[in-house]
């Protein structure tokens, strides 16, 4: 029997026994915890992006293993300077027109691929581009496969009241594609466009061009708002629609003719008051054709009654200087101008194209004010189906559809702005150095973002200066440079 001395030593050991063995678990389990250092050299550095695409095709708007860091240096190159505090126009978006004939060839693709597409195109994570502007055609576009408005009639008839007004048609491929982009990106914007009204209000009662006869104003009005409600019952708000595509250009099918004082007349007695009457909020904007002819908006803008309910103007750049923008908005700062057409002809010219569509379009537009730059068209066949009787035959989509899927250089075009130059994006200062040509932006999240073109015959050193600091890059001859910081 153990006498009481020895019971408390035990009792004491045993104690002194678990006391240690608690401090040595917790030493060792504490030893396995990653050791978080305070020194910032352990920490990730971060500098600028470079997203790149070379004209050879070799590499194609990927992020390049590099971390461009600012430094306090100095050297022989020329230099490109941002400036955050010269602000410019608040960006609306960066995407394509969505023709009958593209939504028809996407919804095509097994359910699958068609859904990893859309995710691609509208979503800015991973590998998404992030496409935050449509255009679509009200009726048919020439990239339609067949021809009609939403209100034909029996030759003879007619239909002033829009009884027989109905966008089913739509309802087989654009809606439901329009549906499903919209959950992926829910802010997208929607530009609509006519390309004829119904041929019964027409002076030639055909496709082919004729104009919109004077009696029938106030009911093409009409199709106006009806179009606009019924699109809103399907879920897809219009943000704006153009009163007529090309109305200088009569040949395509289908077309319409109309001149600046027949689409003055018209918003200003009709398609406004008659929007203002219906509370449609949708923006109005006039032209929507080249950049030679700079006076038909000014026509229309100039008179102040048509002004009131219009928002901008919209260009194409068949013929004319983009400049024409800037002619526009200088004389009429208070309105917008947006830049909603420009094709890509097939076959491509890869570098070729590219080299222009971003000198011209991704820079030169917002260079002079455009909100937005849309490329013409999202997709094609490999014999540039689906289009009219009539349309374009060699209008390369963004996308070839056939077999599978395959981008083409308008795709790479829009990338590099529409990935990081999402919408409230605004346009600030940046000099452009002869062989540079660049655009700057600044995100609402207050990302920085450069595009740059080298011009050159041969690659070129430069340096990007910001607040004082520059980073020194390279871009070989004809290469498009994305820079984001």
């Amino acid at each position: 029997m153990k006498t009481k001395t020895q019971l408390l030593v035990s009792t004491l050991c045993t104690k002194l026994f678990l006391l240690l063995g608690f401090i040595f678990f917790s030493l060792t389990a504490g030893a396995t915890k990653p050791v978080i250092s305070s020194n910032p050299s352990n920490e990730p550095k971060s500098g600028m992006q470079l997203w790149l695409t070379l004209p050879d095709q070799s590499v194609l708007f990927q992020k390049q293993p590099v971390v461009l860091n600012f430094e306090n240096s100095t050297n022989e190159w020329e230099t490109i300077e941002v400036d955050t505090a010269v602000t410019y126009q608040s960006m609306d978006g960066f995407g394509y027109t969505l023709t009958g004939g593209s939504a028809l060839l996407i919804n095509s693709l097994d359910a699958e691929t068609k859904k990893d597409l859309l995710m691609e195109l509208f979503s800015t994570h991973g590998d998404g581009i992030g496409v935050s502007y449509l255009r679509i055609s009200i009726g048919a576009s020439d990239l339609s496969d067949t021809v009609f408005t939403y209100d034909e009639m029996p030759t003879g008839q007619t239909d002033e009241k829009l009884a027989n007004f109905s966008i089913h048609r739509e309802k087989a491929d654009l809606i439901p594609l329009l549906k499903q982009i919209l959950e992926i990106a829910p802010d997208l914007k929607i530009l609509g466009s006519p390309w004829t009204a119904p041929t019964w209000m027409k002076t030639n009662n055909s496709y082919k061009g004729g104009s919109l006869k004077l009696e029938y104003y106030n009911a093409y009005a009409r199709y106006f708002v009806k179009y606009i409600q019924a699109m809103g019952k399907e879920g897809i708000p219009i943000d704006a629609i153009t009163v007529q595509n090309e109305p200088l250009h009569p040949g395509n099918v289908p077309s319409m003719y109309m001149e600046a004082t027949d689409q003055a007349l018209f918003i200003k007695n009709h398609l406004g008051p008659i929007f203002q009457e219906a509370a449609i909020s949708t923006k109005i904007i006039v032209y929507d054709h080249n950049a030679d002819r700079p006076d038909y908006p000014l026509t229309i803008l100039n008179d102040p009654e048509a002004k009131k309910y219009i928002d901008g103007s919209a260009f194409h750049l068949y013929g004319g200087n983009v400049s024409a923008l800037s002619e526009v908005h200088n004389t009429h700062p208070d309105k917008n101008v947006y830049f909603t057409e420009q094709w890509v002809g097939g076959p491509s010219n890869f570098g070729g194209d590219l080299g222009w569509h971003i000198e011209t379009l991704i820079i030169g537009a917002p260079g002079n004010w455009s909100r937005n730059v849309l490329e013409w068209k999202l997709a094609s066949d490999t014999n540039y189906y689906p289009h009219t009787d009539g349309g374009c035959t060699n209008c390369l989509g963004a996308l070839t559809i056939s077999d599978g899927v395959s981008r083409n250089v308008a795709y790479y075009i829009i990338a590099h702005a529409s990935k990081f130059v999402r919408p409230g994006s605004v346009r600030i200062n940046s000099n452009m150095p002869e062989k540079l040509s660049n655009v700057a932006f600044i995100s609402p999240t207050g990302q920085k973002i450069l595009v740059v073109l080298n011009k050159s015959a041969n690659a070129q050193s430069f340096n990007i200066k910001f607040n004082g600091k520059q980073v020194t890059t390279s871009l070989e001859k004809g290469a498009v440079g994305t820079y984001v910081w």
